[in-house]
């Protein structure tokens, strides 16, 4: 396999192919996700790794990065820095740097950051195309801004009121680990 090298797109690096690449968190392409969490993908945005998604989020206290959810596969989570609400099956657990996440299929799930500052948090799952995903209504995540009002299966509904997603640094570039001057 050869190697895919990256490119400048105006906002941050991109791999060029399918081949191997080395990136940079800091210099890659992010996006914020209007009230959520800003996201960091490593891969091409509009084409995504084939088998396994790799995202690094980071979180505001208060900022969910997404909305409460299952999935039909297997997710695994990392705190890389700061602090966050680990809501999980109707349960709210806070984690610290270094805290691993493992969820099996079907587990309900969703971070909210905590603390004083952000959370960076690494985030895993197989590529699965047509898994099943649902959006159960959930009065502790919509009490933390991250539940739906009606159980949906479909992604645009249940995201149907957020603004569309802009390339940006998230607002606490300056804080973060691995920030440059």
């Amino acid at each position: 396999m050869g190697e895919a090298g990256v490119e400048q797109t105006g906002v941050g690096l991109q791999p060029t192919g399918d081949g191997w690449f080395v990136v940079n968190a800091a210099d890659t392409v992010w996006v914020s996700c209007g009230d959520f969490a800003s996201v960091c993908g490593f891969e091409r945005w509009s084409v995504p790794f084939e088998q396994l998604g790799i995202r690094l989020w980071v979180l505001q206290p208060g900022q969910p990065n997404g909305l409460y959810h299952r999935e039909e596969a297997q997710e695994d989570f990392l705190v890389l820095a700061g602090e966050c609400l680990l809501l999980v099956e109707e349960e709210e657990r806070r984690l610290k740097q270094w805290d691993f996440v493992h969820c099996p299929p079907g587990t309900r799930h969703i971070f909210v950051g905590a603390g004083d500052g952000p959370c960076a948090i690494l985030m895993t799952s197989p590529r699965v195309p047509g898994r099943a995903i649902a959006y159960p209504v959930s009065e502790l995540a919509l009490r933390h801004g991250a539940g739906v009002e009606q159980e949906t299966t479909k992604p645009p509904e249940a995201y149907a009121n957020q603004p569309e997603e802009t390339f940006t640094r998230p607002a606490c570039w300056d804080e973060l680990p691995w920030a440059r001057g």
